[in-house]
């Protein structure tokens, strides 16, 4: 199967709104805009000006679930604090979907995760955005869609059941469990595939957009996240996550900038690059797609 993946070299707000319009889907009732609020003190995050109008053109609301890692994001209170300096309750509502309780899906046929965590509010929402920022990622290697999928939308504990591999759910201690770096990489995938499954059971559509800006090589959990190390790519839009990020990899892997070596080697170092092919092979998506640039 080959996907279609919508591509814009400029990014501005106005081609933001349009590679969504050109995805061709209506996101019916109360939209989720899935986002990284961005630790406290990180430079990456999607800014407000950005994304802003997209966001409220279709009257959405920012959602977000609480970190595993000590910071100023692992309660609701303090979560939503950081929101509010990093300009996002400026242009919607922010909901920290498992600021209560959450629920638990379930994984189908994995080998590493029997199931999911998912912020309760989430059931609140009739279609999705999952807008992420395109960067590399201390554990994972890098993020985008996937990874705005499964750790994302992932509460707390999900976080933390995902990080361990399935083996607690303790935001405690999932940092001292021992795993391989591939199950890692395979749990987040599993844990994606989770959320688009449960998605589609409710009949809740959800589309894909990844902005590749602000390139650094850590993440925006990380709160001394680093400068850029490479010009800005773009953005990508698609209805498959794994073509998504495939293309954001493919264009990283294709650029001439000498600073792409640099998220190369961060990707690399962490196995990032397996995300993809086993998100391909457990049914999630496709690695091939159509470019089609807007």
């Amino acid at each position: 199967m080959t996907s279609k993946v919508y591509y814009s070299k400029e990014i501005t707000p106005e081609k933001l709104i349009e590679i969504y319009q050109a995805l061709g889907v209506e996101l019916p009732g109360k939209v989720g805009v899935k986002v990284s609020t961005g630790e406290a003190g990180s430079k990456g995050y999607l800014k407000a000006d950005l994304i802003g109008p997209l966001v409220k053109s279709l009257n959405g609301t920012i959602v977000e679930c609480n970190t595993a890692y000590p910071g100023q994001r692992n309660k609701a209170s303090d979560h939503l604090k950081v929101a509010e300096e990093h300009g996002f309750t400026s242009f919607a509502e922010v909901d920290i979907m498992d600021a209560e309780k959450d629920f638990k899906i379930p994984v189908h046929n994995g080998k590493h995760l029997e199931y999911d965590l998912l912020g309760e509010n989430m059931k609140n929402y009739d279609s999705f955005i999952n807008l992420a920022h395109g960067k590399g990622h201390a554990m994972g290697g890098f993020g985008a869609n996937l990874k705005n999928q499964s750790i994302g939308f992932a509460s707390r504990h999900g976080k933390a059941y995902i990080h361990s591999c399935g083996k607690t759910e303790s935001p405690i201690l999932c940092w001292t469990t021992k795993y391989e770096q591939k199950d890692f990489i395979e749990s987040m995938a599993e844990a994606a595939k989770a959320v688009a499954d449960y998605l589609a059971a409710e009949n809740k559509p959800i589309i894909y957009i990844t902005v590749m800006n602000a390139l650094s090589v850590d993440c925006d959990c990380d709160s001394k996240q680093g400068e850029p190390v490479m010009a800005d790519l773009g953005i990508v839009a698609s209805l498959d996550p794994v073509a998504n990020d495939q293309a954001f990899i493919d264009m990283v892997w294709s650029s001439e900038d000498p600073g792409a070596k640099e998220l190369q080697a961060r990707i690399d170092r962490q196995e990032g690059r397996h995300i993809t092919e086993y998100a391909e092979e457990i049914g999630l998506g496709s690695t091939k797609y159509e470019l089609i640039e807007i």
